[in-house]
C-alpha cells in the first residue's frame, strides 16, 4: 500500500466528530492525502490522551479507531529514540529488551500502523455465538468467543472449506491481541497441556514438535501459533490482495507486532479506567 491508498483506508473509518475534532485541532481538513500525518501530530496526541483531556473528558470526541491510530502513530514517536522497551517477563513484571530499532522498523510501515490500528478497532466488540457439530454421530452444541482462542478454534471443525481462511485469520489476530494488549492475563491463565495441545493440532503443528511447544512460556506459545494461523490464512485464501500481503508481513515479524502492542497498550490503553475493551475471561 502506498501512502495514499493508506490514508484512503483510514479515511473509511474515521467518523464525521473525528473529522471536526481534526480539523479544529490542526486547521487542515483530513483528506486522505495528509490524514497519516495528521496522526502522528502532537496537538491531536494532546487533545485525546494529554492530562487536560483526561480531567475534562474531551477524549470522548474521538471515536475508538481514532484514538487508536493516534496511539500507533503516538508509539513511532516513542521508539524513535528510545534504546529499549521493557518487556514482561513474569506477570506485572517488566525487564529490558533491546530491540526498539527492530520495533521502529517494523512502525516505519504505514501499512503496518493501519494494520495494527484496525486489529485494535476489531476488538472493541467481541462475537461469540454457538454452532452445530457431530461428535461420534450424535449433533452437539458448542460455544465459541473471539477472546478465547481454543473455543475459536474449535469452528475449524464445524466450519466449510471456503470460511476457512477466515477463521484462520482471526485466530492469528487474537493471538496477537491478547498476547500484544493482555500480556499478563495469558501469562496468568495458562493455557495447560491439554489446551495447549488442542491450540497446537488446530494450527496443524506436526507432532513432533508439538511436545516441546507445549511446555514453552504462553506468550511464545501464542507467538508461534499466530504466526502459523496467518500463514495457514495465507495459504487457503483464493486471491492474494495487498491487504494480505501485509498479513504475511505480519507473520513473518510476529513478535516484533505484539511487542509494539505490548508499549502501546501499557503507555495508552489499558488500566484500571481501560474504556477500550472487554476483558478476555468474563
Amino acid at each position: 500500500m502506498d501512502g495514499i491508498s493508506v490514508g484512503s483506508e483510514y479515511a473509511e473509518h474515521v467518523t464525521e466528530a473525528d473529522v471536526r475534532l481534526l480539523t479544529t485541532i490542526t486547521g487542515l481538513p483530513p483528506r486522505p492525502d495528509v490524514l497519516p500525518g495528521l496522526l502522528a501530530d502532537p496537538r491531536v496526541f494532546e487533545a485525546i490522551f494529554g492530562s487536560a483531556a483526561a480531567a475534562s473528558g474531551e477524549a470522548v470526541l474521538a471515536s475508538p479507531f481514532l484514538a487508536f491510530a493516534v496511539a500507533v502513530h503516538r508509539a513511532a514517536t516513542d521508539l524513535a529514540t528510545a534504546r529499549y522497551v521493557p518487556e514482561r517477563s513474569l506477570a506485572r513484571q517488566r525487564v529490558p529488551v533491546f530491540d526498539a530499532p527492530d520495533l521502529r522498523d517494523f512502525l516505519g510501515s504505514a501499512a503496518r500502523r493501519l494494520f495494527l490500528t484496525e486489529l485494535l478497532n476489531s476488538f472493541t466488540r467481541v462475537a461469540s455465538g454457538r454452532y452445530r457439530v457431530s461428535v461420534g454421530g450424535r449433533p452437539k452444541t458448542r460455544r465459541f468467543s473471539e477472546l478465547d482462542p481454543v473455543r475459536l478454534a474449535g469452528l475449524l471443525d464445524a466450519a466449510p472449506e471456503e470460511s476457512r481462511p477466515g477463521i484462520y485469520r482471526r485466530l492469528g489476530d487474537v493471538a496477537l491481541f491478547l498476547s500484544g494488549v493482555f500480556p499478563d492475563y495469558v501469562a496468568a491463565r495458562a493455557f495447560g497441556p491439554v489446551n495447549a495441545a488442542r491450540l497446537l493440532r488446530a494450527a496443524q503443528v506436526p507432532a513432533s514438535e508439538q511436545e516441546r511447544l507445549v511446555a514453552t512460556p504462553d506468550i511464545e506459545l501464542l507467538e508461534h501459533l499466530g504466526t502459523r494461523w496467518y500463514r495457514s490464512a495465507l495459504a487457503l485464501a483464493p486471491v492474494q490482495t495487498g491487504r494480505l500481503a501485509v498479513v504475511a508481513e505480519v507473520a513473518d515479524r510476529f513478535r516484533q507486532a505484539r511487542r509494539v502492542l505490548n508499549h502501546v497498550a501499557d503507555r495508552y490503553l489499558t488500566g484500571q479506567d481501560n474504556p477500550w475493551f472487554p476483558a478476555p475471561g468474563r
